[in-house]
């Protein structure tokens, strides 16, 4: 091997990468083919600002490279042919000689069907592809780089590797796809990172990479080079029992969390996953919930947004520990039998400038227009979900967390927001869609894609919307024109019935109305009952600070609240703390004030939840049948004059009978239609002594008899507590008779036995019995009752046209507008009965309410210090 003049490299390619405005620098550097004067070979060119010289090593052979006018080294070694195995030997300007492979002589990570996946949208597995990855190549150890800018003129890895330099490392476009690579060798797990980026107007621009699996904290938010996970699961039962899962008829009590808030070390010490894992488990496994939902997880600068404004999609927050100490918060819940959901934010991003707010110097992620591009009311950008590599990003990214932490379903944050091009704005901040209307038709094909992509791929795996209009179908299956979601937040019906429980107890029955409209429209979609952490914060006050009256009064009202959002149709879910009855709003800085289970009222509100969570598994007909109309029946929906609500839940015959008397007053020999001729024991009383109740002797069974009532045949006598919900189950159910038993047999082969979705749940263990609640005073204590009078024996039962049908309930002309006004769906005169939950047409889009908005929010009062538990 000898060397001689080097090839001159044309001078405008080298002083371009040597400025820093080269996309193309493997054109100039590494090991190319050239010729002589007639001898063949091959000739290697460096660009290190820093080195004092460089020599190129091939094998044991040193050949001295020489340096030009541009500041590039280049040696020309005759008689070689590429590819070139060769490293660079660098001396510093100390005289330190190093040796390094350079990163300009291996070829391109990222094939082309990955590249042409990606710019159609349709690269499921990008997170393996795009970000960084250790990995060896041609025998070296080293980083592979990859990240989209494609309006950029130059794109460099910077880090910890090169001192930050821009010029060390640049990286090469793809042809036209957009995506820069470089694999980088001796880069390594750990290693700090960001992108320097040159735009085309010649600015510099730092950025984390929005593919990084995780970032530093403040004030730094560098990008860290991850190792491929060796986390060993021990969740496998789960998953394939998950895979078997019917979520729309099983059991789903969801306790939502934030992590960060939820307990506290010592002195407000943040706890790590793997401290917060088995607490949490303990506690949510006690209580009865089946899913854990989790507020953004995803990295996020801003504590005080909970989560909401993401600056590393692909990143667990930090704060916390490690990806691998997720994987083990997950794996510990799974294995107590507890389901994991998460908030996920594909509606909008924080406009933090090292993030994703024009990424490459335009608007890469989010729409050029502000019209189309910007969030008024939130100040943050929103996803530009025309363009097919947006899409992927965030398609890709749902499958990330479902499938690199299993993840059992994704709870999708303002879907509302994404619907409608209006949505938050006066008229002229706007611009229409192709049709002439206001649906981001783009975004309506973003969420279809998006389930489609998770059901397909994880069958088990649940959406939610948490959508607050009346957008028609959003969990109707895409083939039939829907979104395609598994469940919706009913905020409706969390909102009247908020708006109900806050009236005072003698004006309630000018409010009966609204416990009873959400029937009208409950079967026009799958539905989650939230009350969740938006009703907490921003001066709304906390859940019992909410209800009227005394402590003892509010206490119970919270009780019969919760005890009626489980009992009802849809599944149920609760924000952390409301177990505790405090009386504080949120306060995402603090932990939750566990000091006040030192309260026996407290811990008996604690022991009520313990008990409704047991109960709620314990009966199917409390959930098989939530999205089904013969799931559920009004007893009673008319007794607005003393606030009493009954119904029946059912599956099959087995069946449960929920009566709310929603006063302080108590109610002897209350008459309820009874579903079948037996006898009846009260399974759940809400004012039990335990549970911090008055000790009412209400009853404790009952036994129908042949006294028509309510539309059913037979009828019982029950005493209601104050403020309570009482859950009466059947003792023993009646045989069929012998005409109804094919259609019995008809029904019962038509409904599918629920699959098991978990190992089975252990029954939570009996609490310890709380200290003897003390004897409320004067002020609390709930109104004595009044002896009744003998009860009048009931009128005639009206006649019917068939069995068993309830008499016809006049329409509400106040529900019928309320209907008009919020755009909550109409009922149509053809189904005027309110004794049985008829579902409404599906309505049409249009906005009824007013979402939280998710600026970044003023901090909640402080809260009382808190100490582990």
């Amino acid at each position: 091997m000898t060397t001689t003049q080097v090839p001159p490299v044309p001078s405008d390619a080298a002083q371009r990468l040597v400025r820093g405005e080269s996309m193309h620098p493997h054109d100039v550097l590494g090991a190319h083919a050239a010729t002589v004067d007639g001898v063949q070979g091959v000739v290697v060119r460096a660009f290190l600002p820093h080195a004092a010289a460089v020599s190129v090593l091939v094998g044991e052979h040193e050949v001295v490279m020489e340096r030009d006018a541009t500041g590039l080294f280049a040696a020309f070694l005759s008689d070689r042919r590429v590819p070139l195995r060769y490293r660079l030997v660098v001396t510093a300007g100390e005289g330190e000689r190093i040796t390094i492979d350079d990163p300009y002589r291996f070829l391109p990570t990222v094939g082309e069907v990955d590249l042409h996946l990606f710019n159609e949208g349709r690269h499921l597995r990008l997170w393996e592809k795009l970000g960084s990855h250790p990995m060896v190549v041609d025998g070296v150890a080293g980083t592979a780089f990859a990240v989209w800018a494609p309006n950029a003129e130059r794109v460099s890895v910077i880090g910890t590797f090169n001192r930050w330099d821009g010029r060390a490392h640049t990286m090469r476009m793809l042809g036209t796809s957009g995506v820069f690579e470089l694999f980088v060798p001796g880069v390594g797990a750990e290693a700090l990172y960001k992108y320097e980026i040159r735009t085309r107007t010649g600015a510099t621009r730092v950025k984390t990479d929005p593919y990084a699996h995780k970032l530093e904290q403040a004030p730094g938010f560098a990008s860290i080079v991850q190792d491929r996970s060796g986390y060993v699961w021990g969740d496998g039962s789960w998953l394939a029992q998950r895979a078997e899962s019917e979520p729309l008829r099983e059991p789903m009590l969801v306790y939502e969390v934030h992590l960060g808030s939820w307990l506290r070390g010592d002195d407000g010490r943040v706890l790590s996953y793997g401290e917060i894992a088995p607490k949490l488990a303990e506690h949510v496994r006690r209580m009865g919930f089946t899913h854990v939902e989790l507020l953004p997880v995803q990295e996020h600068p801003f504590g005080g947004s909970w989560g909401y404004q993401v600056g590393g999609y692909f990143a667990p927050t930090s704060r916390f520990g490690t990806p691998d100490d997720f994987r083990h918060l997950v794996d510990t819940l799974h294995q107590a039998g507890i389901g994991v959901l998460l908030d996920w934010v594909p509606a909008h991003f924080p406009k933090d400038d090292w993030a994703l707010r024009r990424f490459d110097g335009t608007a890469c992620y989010e729409h050029e227009d502000p019209r189309l591009g910007d969030h008024p009311e939130w100040g943050t950008h929103i996803f530009n979900y025309a363009r097919h590599e947006v899409r992927n990003f965030l398609v890709a990214n749902a499958l990330y967390w479902i499938e690199e932490f299993h993840i059992d379903g994704l709870r999708v944050d303002a879907v509302a927001s994404m619907l409608y091009l209006d949505y938050g704005r006066e008229a002229g901040q706007w611009l229409r869609n192709r049709h002439g209307g206001r649906e981001n038709l783009d975004a309506v094909g973003f969420l279809k894609q998006l389930n489609h992509a998770v059901q397909s791929l994880h069958p088990g795996v649940i959406t939610v919307a948490e959508e607050s209009t009346a957008w028609p179908k959003v969990t109707a299956p895409i083939s039939e024109g829907g979104l395609g979601f598994t469940f919706k937040w009913n905020m409706g019906w969390m909102h009247d019935t908020l708006d109900y429980f806050r009236v005072d107890p003698f004006f309630r029955k000018g409010a009966h109305d609204k416990m009873t409209f959400a029937m009208w429209y409950e079967y026009s979609e799958r539905f989650v009952n939230p009350l969740s952490h938006d009703e907490v914060v921003h001066l709304k006050k906390s859940l019992l600070e909410k209800m009227p009256g005394d402590v003892w009064q509010k206490l119970a009202n919270v009780r019969a609240l919760m005890g009626y959002s489980v009992t009802r149709p849809g599944k149920s879910l609760f924000f952390m703390g409301m177990e505790l009855g405090t009386h504080h709003e949120w306060n995402h800085d603090a932990s939750l004030e566990w000091h006040l289970l030192e309260d026996p009222r407290r811990r008996g509100l604690l022991e009520y939840v313990c008990a409704l969570g047991a109960l709620y598994r314990q009966l199917p007909c409390l959930w098989r049948g939530d999205h089904e109309p013969n799931g559920y029946r009004w007893i009673d929906v008319a007794d607005r004059e003393q606030s009493v609500f009954s119904y029946a839940r059912f599956d099959g015959l087995e069946h449960a009978v929920v009566v709310l008397n929603l006063t302080p007053v108590p109610r002897a020999d209350y008459r309820l239609g009874a579903p079948a001729r037996t006898g009846y024991r009260v399974a759940l009383n809400s004012d039990a002594p335990e549970f911090g109740g008055s000790g009412y002797a209400a009853t404790v069974s009952a036994c129908s008899d042949a006294v028509p009532y309510h539309g059913f045949e037979q009828s019982f006598t029950v005493s209601l507590p104050p403020l309570s919900m009482l859950v009466l189950v059947p003792e023993a159910l009646p045989q069929p008779a012998a005409s109804d038993a094919p259609a019995l047999a008809e029904a019962k082969s038509e409904r599918k036995p629920a699959k098991s979705k978990r190992p089975k749940a252990e029954k939570p263990p009996k609490a310890a019995k709380p200290p003897k609640a003390a004897k409320p005073s004067k002020a609390e204590k709930p109104p004595k009752a009044k002896k009744p009078p003998k009860a009048e024996k009931p009128p005639k039962a009206e006649k019917r046209s068939k069995a068993g049908e309830p008499p016809k309930a006049e329409k509400s002309p106040k529900a019928v507008k309320r209907a008009k006004v919020e755009g909550r769906p109409r009922a149509t005169p053809a189904s005027k009965s309110a004794s049985v939950g008829t579902p409404s047409p599906s309505p049409a889009p249009a906005a009824t309410r007013a979402r939280t908005p998710r600026p970044r929010p003023r901090p909640a009062p402080p809260a009382p210090p808190a100490h582990e538990q």
